[in-house]
């Protein structure tokens, strides 16, 4: 697993579609979800592992993103 669509290909498996209008929000929502599957037993703790780096790199590309256009549009 090595991209945000990978995780969200993961979470289709078990019926799970995000959609909030807001990348930084989606991501959130999705390690909340994965949580829940991992928990649940669904998952591997690898699986899991390699997911949440996955969805924490994301996070964080994201809001420097977000950091970045706030300063371009002032």
């Amino acid at each position: 697993m090595r991209t945000y669509y990978d995780v969200q290909q993961l979470l289709r498996q078990f019926g799970i579609l995000i959609y909030m209008g807001n990348r930084l929000y989606d991501i959130e929502m999705s390690r909340i979800e994965l949580k829940q599957v991992h928990e649940s037993g669904l998952i591997s703790t690898q699986e899991y592992l390699q997911a949440e780096l996955v969805l924490r790199q994301e996070h964080s590309r994201e809001l420097e993103y977000q950091e970045k256009m706030r300063k371009r549009n002032g």
